[in-house]
């Protein structure tokens, strides 16, 4: 019986280009060297897998519907950086002076190295998505985060049986996904591997990327859509209403045990996701089978659980702002509008990525006064403890005074 060490060497040696680096080290050791000559070039590497930021040019808008348009991003100069079908990047903007910035998911596929598909669509009372709707054209610069995010197919522990309920936009993560299944399908897709898409939108003409849809569909035998319209027209025939625990059991099967072992992804509004997740709960799937992506903070929080009761959404606080270099500032923010954007409206900042408390990249001690932490903001128990908060979802609920 080998031991151990025999083993290891036998895994060691059938990994791709292990016996290479072997080789190639023995020659350095020939030459005397000490491996200066190779100094920064895995700290490179990295880089150019995983940037900090990202240096984008507008290649082309694209109009998906009245209230939709793709934006392709180009990098000059580089190949730009891989990442999983359903990720997202974070796009820096300036509008008339104030710095910030959106997640948005990369609706093109991985294997598109050659530019990154952003789809936006605006929102009633949006600030940023008017502006890209609005003012963007072709060959205008950008910066933005490299590609992240957790909310992605991982098939060694999600399996082969996906359901993507998508909400709105929601679709873009789903688009790469199902792009990225049809490109693989030649060398990795297994051939058991399905995915139910259930696509729901308000009205007919905010469909996003339909024809595109059902012709993938009707080319791939692994693809099932379900169109669902909540707000139809008299003319419509299609299926119409919400995502329910009564509509999945009438698309998947009554079988709840086989229900339960599907996995499922979930993009769209807080109020879509919420509430699929809780019919998802009312059906018995568990939390591990299910993956949420958050688009961005709670339209109203006063509606949630914990909001002080005496607190009126349209009340505004004092915040007081110390900075690493010592110096300090002071504006007024309104109680129902998050941390983050009423800092960024004033002309201060914080790192951020997720804009949804998922990341934890804008966290902010709060040194006096207090916050509502909705459910979203996804504190550690260290944070919770020593007066940390996510400032994207943090809502001011009294004067406070933070350290950024």
């Amino acid at each position: 019986m080998p031991n151990s060490s025999s083993a290891k060497n036998n895994i060691l040696h059938a990994v791709k280009g292990y016996q290479e680096a072997l080789d190639h080290q023995q020659e350095l050791i020939k030459t005397g060297t000490d491996f200066n000559e190779q100094k920064g070039q895995v700290a490179n590497t990295i880089a150019t897998l995983h940037p900090k930021r990202l240096q984008l040019v507008v290649s082309e808008v694209i109009e998906d519907t009245a209230s939709t348009k793709t934006l392709r991003f180009k990098a000059e100069g580089i190949v730009l950086p891989p990442f999983q079908a359903g990720q997202y990047i974070n796009l820096f903007v300036n509008i008339e002076g104030t710095e910030t910035a959106r997640p948005y998911a990369i609706s093109s596929a991985p294997q598109q190295r050659g530019y990154y598909d952003l789809t936006i669509k605006r929102v009633a009372d949006g600030y940023v998505s008017h502006y890209l709707l609005d003012d963007v054209k072709a060959g205008d610069r950008f910066q933005s985060t490299g590609p992240m995010g957790t909310f992605y197919h991982n098939p060694l522990f999600h399996g082969d049986d996906l359901v993507f309920l998508a909400g709105g936009s929601g679709i873009a993560p789903a688009r790469s996904m199902i792009i990225n299944m049809i490109e693989n399908t030649l060398t990795h897709r297994k051939a058991a591997q399905k995915l139910h898409l259930v696509y729901a939108s308000s009205y007919e003409a905010d469909v996003i990327y339909e024809n595109e849809l059902k012709q993938l569909e009707k080319e791939h035998d692994f693809l099932t859509i379900t169109w669902l319209i909540s707000r139809p027209t008299e003319k419509y025939t299609g299926r119409t209403g919400h995502v329910n625990a009564e509509l999945l059991t009438e698309l998947l099967g009554s079988d709840l045990e086989k229900l339960q072992r599907k996995m499922f992804y979930i993009c769209g509004p807080t109020s879509f996701h919420d509430f699929c997740a809780q019919q998802l709960e009312q059906l018995k799937v568990k939390a591990r089978r299910v993956r949420i992506e958050c688009n961005g903070p709670p339209k109203h929080p006063e509606t949630l659980t914990g909001w002080p009761q005496d607190l009126i959404a349209s009340d505004k606080v004092s915040v007081t702002i110390n900075k690493a270099d010592g110096t300090q500032g002071q504006f007024e923010a309104r109680v129902d509008e998050p941390l983050l954007n009423s800092m960024e409206r004033n002309g201060y900042s914080a790192e951020n990525a997720c804009r949804s408390g998922e990341c934890s990249l804008c966290r902010v001690k709060v040194v006096k006064g207090s916050v509502f932490n909705p459910q979203e903001a996804r504190l550690r128990s260290t944070d919770e403890a020593y007066g940390w908060c996510h400032s994207c979802v943090a809502f001011p609920t009294s004067d406070i005074e933070i350290m950024v």
